[in-house]
C-alpha cells in the first residue's frame, strides 16, 4: 500500500554553478547560475527533489532567487509541510490560496511533491504525469553572439552535434543579419527559430517582417508579455508564427492567446506557470486545439532538466524543446548519469528508475552550496 503523500522536512539549497560559457539574452548576460534546489522528505524516507528556476535579477520575470526563497520559507512551506495530500495534483490549490503571484516559488514546491509521489510509488515521474514517450527531441538555445559569423559557427556546431532544432537569441541591431547567417549555417531543412525575450516594441513590425524569408518555425516573444493586442497585430503582419513564452502563465492566458490570435505556438516552462498541474492544463488545451507545443528551459541543473524531460514525454509536445545535454552548459552536472544527447538528437526518458530517474550527486551539491536552510513541520 502506498503511504499518504506527506512531507515533514524541506531542505533548501542555493548552489553557485559556473556556466561553461556566458549566456546572453536581450536583457542581460549570465556567467554563473544561482541554482536553487529543494529536497522534500517523507517520514518513511522517500525524497522529492525539485528546482526553482527564478534568476538572480527580475529581468525574465518579477521573481528572483531571493524572492522565491522568501516566499517558500515564509508562506509556502509552512502550509504544505506536515499536511497529507491525496496526490500531488492537490498541492497547487493549497499553495495558491490567498497568495498571488510567486509562480516560480509555487512551482518549485509543487513539482517537488510530484517527484516525492513518484518516489513513494516507485514509479517514473514521466509515467505519473502521463508521459508516453521513451525519448524526447532535443533542441538548443544559443545566446546573442558578437557577430553573425560567430553565431554561424555556433549553429554549425549544434547542427553537427545532432540537435533537432536551433534557437537563436536576438535583439534590435542583432537580428536580421544574424538570423540570415544562422539559416545559412543550419541549411534549409533544420528547424530554426529566433527568440527576442520581449526586446521589441509595436513600432518594430516592419523590421521583424524582414525575418519572414528565413523560414523560422516561430518567432518567440517579440513584445512585452502583457501586450496581447500588440502581439495580435504583429501576428497579422507576419507570415512567421509567433510563439509566446513569458506571456503564458496559465491555461487561461493560453486560451486568450488563441482567441486573439496573438500567437500560434506555446513554449511551456513548468516553473513559469506554477508547476505541473498548470502545465497539464495547458498541455490539454493545446492538444484539443491542435496548437504546437514545446518545453522550454531556464538553464536548469540536471534536477530541473529531469522534470522538463518528464513533462516533454507527454503526447502533446510536438516540437523539440530546450532540452540540451548537461555538457552544453556545465563542466560537471549534479546528477548521475548526466543528461546525454543520443545519436538521433534525443534525450532518453528514464522509465526504468523511480522518481526523477537520475541519482543526485550529494557530494557535488555540497561542494557548490553557498546557502542552506532546513524547514520542518
Amino acid at each position: 500500500m502506498i503511504p499518504p503523500l506527506r512531507a515533514d522536512r524541506l531542505v533548501l539549497r542555493e548552489l553557485s554553478m559556473p556556466l561553461r560559457q556566458p549566456f546572453r539574452i536581450s536583457s542581460g548576460e549570465m556567467s554563473d547560475r544561482r541554482v536553487f534546489l529543494l529536497e522534500l522528505r517523507h517520514p518513511d524516507g522517500a525524497v522529492g527533489w525539485g528546482e526553482c528556476v527564478a534568476g538572480t535579477r527580475p529581468n525574465y520575470s518579477p521573481e528572483t532567487t531571493d524572492t522565491a526563497w522568501l516566499a517558500i520559507t515564509r508562506w509556502l512551506a509552512p502550509r504544505a509541510l506536515g499536511r497529507e495530500f491525496a496526490g500531488a495534483r492537490d498541492v497547487a490549490p493549497v499553495l495558491a490560496e490567498d497568495i498571488r503571484g510567486h509562480l516560480m516559488a509555487k512551482a518549485a514546491v509543487e513539482m517537488s511533491f510530484w517527484a516525492l509521489e513518484a518516489d513513494l510509488r516507485g514509479e517514473p515521474l514521466a509515467r505519473l504525469l502521463g508521459g508516453t514517450r521513451d525519448r524526447v527531441a532535443a533542441g538548443i538555445s544559443l545566446g546573442i553572439q558578437e557577430s553573425p559569423a560567430a553565431l554561424a559557427e555556433k549553429v554549425s556546431a549544434g547542427r553537427d552535434e545532432g540537435y533537432r532544432r536551433i534557437k537563436v537569441k536576438i535583439e534590435p541591431e542583432r537580428d536580421v543579419a544574424f538570423v540570415a547567417a544562422a539559416r545559412a549555417a543550419a541549411g534549409p531543412d533544420l528547424p530554426l527559430s529566433a527568440d527576442a525575450n520581449a526586446a521589441y516594441g509595436r513600432g518594430d513590425a516592419e523590421r521583424l517582417a524582414e525575418l519572414d524569408p528565413f523560414g523560422l518555425v516561430y518567432l518567440e516573444q517579440p513584445l512585452e508579455a502583457d501586450d496581447f493586442l500588440g502581439l495580435a497585430r504583429l501576428q497579422a503582419r507576419l507570415r512567421t508564427p509567433l510563439c509566446l513564452d513569458e506571456s503564458i502563465e496559465s491555461a487561461a492566458r493560453a486560451a486568450d492567446m488563441l482567441e486573439l490570435d496573438a500567437g500560434r505556438v506555446i513554449n511551456l516552462k513548468p516553473g513559469r506557470v506554477g508547476g505541473f498541474a498548470s502545465s497539464l492544463a495547458i498541455h490539454e488545451l493545446c492538444r484539443e486545439r491542435g496548437v504546437p507545443l514545446w518545453c522550454g528551459g531556464m538553464l536548469e541543473s540536471g534536477i530541473g532538466r529531469a522534470h522538463n524531460v518528464a513533462l516533454a514525454s507527454l503526447p502533446g509536445f510536438t516540437l523539440p524543446g530546450d532540452l540540451s545535454a548537461s555538457a552544453r552548459y556545465w563542466e560537471r552536472d549534479i546528477v548521475r548519469p548526466e543528461w546525454m544527447l543520443e545519436a538521433d538528437g534525443t534525450l532518453r526518458v528514464p522509465l526504468e528508475e523511480p522518481g526523477i530517474g537520475v541519482a543526485v550527486d550529494l557530494d557535488r551539491i555540497d561542494d557548490l552550496t553557498v546557502r542552506r536552510e532546513i524547514i520542518e513541520a
